[in-house]
């Protein structure tokens, strides 16, 4: 059996509770920090253990910088762009994205080949860079009686002690839920970020039709952290129709761009499995 050092730790000895208020909503919300400063410096201690569970980078820097600069043109748009943001695509298989606190952003292989269009890549990370600036992992973790505190000594305990599991502290985290009124508020801030940065907002739409027809079995980590898309696409659409519907002509779509710089990339690496 295992042994983890975190379950001994005593969750006061890290935070002091406190109230902040979501730039998002507007609402108070429980932080344990208020600060979202050590919010960046968490999320720069767990990453590299989060990247690991999700099977590391994927080789090819033309790719990772394409998506890099397709989130940050999301981040300008933001209520928050001085989070350190960071979008890395992954070798994970499975379909999914996962936000850590501070602004580092991991976008799985298998969600990049269900993916068609650069529009619909800029709905999911302009998704989970709400998460981000509404702080909703730190709010989560704060909820989760003891999770925070959990995190907080994991990364600087996971390189000195050979007791702490780091995979299972990075597999809480990419295993993390939200609830349905966080990822509706994602859905719509994240909808209203990506317009802003020009991007078609039926490209939102069109992932959760994507993501409709997976199979559920097959796709367990995606739906086993978000809602169901069928449940998303109306009230999405609807948005279409009250917000974008006079300025969706001249957003971009991006097909061809999305073909070249991530699909056709892709498959000509080494072992990649094709689509």
């Amino acid at each position: 059996m295992r042994k983890f050092v975190l379950l001994t730790i005593s969750i006061g000895m890290c935070f002091s509770f406190g109230c902040a208020a979501n730039p998002i909503t507007g609402e108070e919300e429980l932080m344990f920090d208020r600060d979202y400063h050590n919010d960046i410096k968490l999320g720069k201690e767990i990453a590299p253990l989060v990247e690991k569970e999700l099977k590391g980078k994927i080789p090819d820097q033309a790719l990772q910088d394409y998506i890099n600069g397709i989130g940050h043109k999301i981040t300008r748009f933001s209520h928050n762009p001085d989070f350190d943001f960071n979008f890395v695509a992954v070798n994970d298989k499975s379909i999914n994205a996962i936000s850590l606190p501070g602004g580092r952003i991991f976008i799985t292989k298998g969600l990049l080949l269900k993916l068609e269009s650069e529009s619909q890549l800029a709905g999911v990370l302009a998704h989970e860079t709400v998460h981000v600036v509404a702080r909703d992992t730190e709010n989560m973790m704060s909820k989760q009686a003891g999770l925070g505190a959990l995190f907080v000594l994991a990364a600087s305990q996971a390189r000195a002690q050979g007791e702490v599991a780091a995979a299972d502290i990075a597999l809480q985290l990419v295993t993390l839920k939200y609830s349905r009124e966080y990822e509706r508020t994602a859905d719509l801030g994240g909808m209203d970020y990506m317009v802003r940065a020009g991007y078609n907002p039926n490209g939102m739409v069109e992932t959760m039709q994507i993501l409709q027809k997976e199979d559920p079995a097959r796709s367990s980590d995606f739906f086993s952290t978000h809602p169901s898309p069928e449940n998303r696409i109306d009230y999405l659409r609807a948005r279409i129709q009250s917000h974008y519907a006079n300025s969706v002509a001249g957003t971009k779509v991006g097909q061809e761009d999305y073909q070249q710089n991530v699909l056709d990339r892709i498959k000509n690496l080494p072992d990649s499995p094709g689509r």
